[in-house]
C-alpha cells in the first residue's frame, strides 16, 4: 500500500462484529483488521490462517477433559465427546457451542464415520469444514480442542429410549428397551442404575468364554481340599455371583435392591401388559 493510500478506519463496531463472528479476542481481532485494512471477510481470512497456525502449535497437547452429549429427533439419536485441556475451558460457552453445533449437525447428516464428519461443511459457514471450525475454536480458547468420538444410533420403531446425563455431561448413558414406546421412564430409570453400577455387558450370553473360564479357575483354585460333592455347586455359585456383578440384567437394581434390573423390568411389563427387553445400552464417560 502506498504511503497516500487512504485507510479505513477501524471502528469499536467492526471489531465487535469479528468477534462475534469467529470469538477471537478483541485486540486479536482489532490486528486482523489492520492487517485486512478494514475488510472484514479478509479479517476473517487472516484469523483463519492464524487460527490453523495456532491449532497446529496446540495439536499435541493432552487433552484429558471434557464432555459428553446426546441429542435426539423422531428417528436417530446422536452421541458426542469433546475434549479440551482444562475443566476451565470444558466449561466456556465457546467450548460447549462447539459440541451443541456438532451434534446438531450430525443428526441431520448422520455421518458413517468420525472422519467423513470432520470433513464436513460446517452447517453454520460452509466455506469451512466442521474440522477447520474446531480450528477456529482452538483459537479463540488456546487450547487442544479434539471431538473425539461420534455415534449415530438409529432409534428402533418399537423401541423406547432413556437418556441419562451425570456429573455435568462427564457421564452420559442411553438405554434402549424393546417392546413398547411409552417405556422413556423406566429407560431412564434403567440407565441411572448404569451409572451408579457401571456393569460390563448386557446379559450373561455376552460375557466373552475366556472371561468365565478365568473366574472358574480362580474358583477351583479357592476350593482346593473341599469335598468333591460341593465343588462344582461351589464353583458354579462363584460364576454366578461374578456374571451378577458384571451384567446389568443379573445386578441389583440400585433404587430397590430386592429385585434385580432383569426384574424391575418384568414389573414394568407387568404394568405395561407388554413383553419388555432391554436392547442395548451405551455407558460413555469422558476419557473412557
Amino acid at each position: 500500500m502506498s504511503e497516500g493510500a487512504a485507510v479505513k478506519e477501524i471502528t469499536a463496531d467492526m471489531i465487535k462484529e469479528l468477534r462475534a463472528r469467529t470469538g477471537v479476542g478483541m485486540g486479536k481481532c482489532k490486528e486482523a483488521l489492520v492487517k485486512a485494512e478494514g475488510d472484514l471477510e479478509k479479517a476473517i481470512d487472516v484469523l483463519r490462517k492464524a487460527g490453523m497456525a495456532s491449532a497446529a502449535k496446540k495439536e499435541g497437547r493432552e487433552t484429558k477433559e471434557g464432555l459428553i452429549l446426546c441429542s435426539e429427533d423422531k428417528t436417530h439419536m446422536v452421541i458426542a465427546e469433546a475434549n479440551a485441556e482444562t475443566d476451565f475451558v470444558v466449561q466456556n460457552e465457546r467450548f460447549k457451542g462447539f459440541l451443541e453445533d456438532c451434534v446438531a449437525q450430525a443428526l441431520v447428516s448422520k455421518p458413517k464415520s468420525l472422519a467423513e464428519f470432520n470433513q464436513e461443511p460446517y452447517s453454520k459457514d460452509k466455506s469451512i469444514t466442521v474440522d477447520q471450525y474446531r480450528n477456529l475454536v482452538i483459537q479463540a480458547l488456546g487450547e487442544n480442542i479434539q471431538l473425539r468420538r461420534l455415534e449415530i444410533v438409529e432409534k428402533h420403531p418399537n423401541s423406547s429410549y432413556g437418556i441419562y446425563s451425570h456429573m455435568g455431561g462427564k457421564l452420559v448413558v442411553v438405554v434402549e428397551i424393546d417392546g413398547s414406546t411409552d417405556e422413556e421412564a423406566a429407560a431412564k430409570d434403567i440407565a441411572m442404575h448404569i451409572a451408579a453400577e457401571s456393569p460390563e455387558y448386557l446379559s450373561v450370553d455376552q460375557v466373552p468364554q475366556e472371561a468365565i473360564a478365568r473366574e472358574e479357575e480362580i474358583a477351583r483354585s479357592q476350593v482346593e481340599g473341599k469335598p468333591a460333592n460341593i465343588v462344582d455347586k461351589i464353583v458354579a455359585g462363584k460364576i454366578k455371583a461374578y456374571t451378577d456383578q458384571v451384567c446389568l440384567l443379573g445386578q441389583k437394581y440400585v433404587k430397590d435392591t430386592s429385585m434385580t434390573v432383569a426384574q424391575y423390568l418384568e414389573s414394568c411389563a407387568k404394568k405395561a401388559g407388554k413383553t419388555l427387553s432391554v436392547k442395548n445400552f451405551w455407558r460413555w464417560k469422558v476419557g473412557q
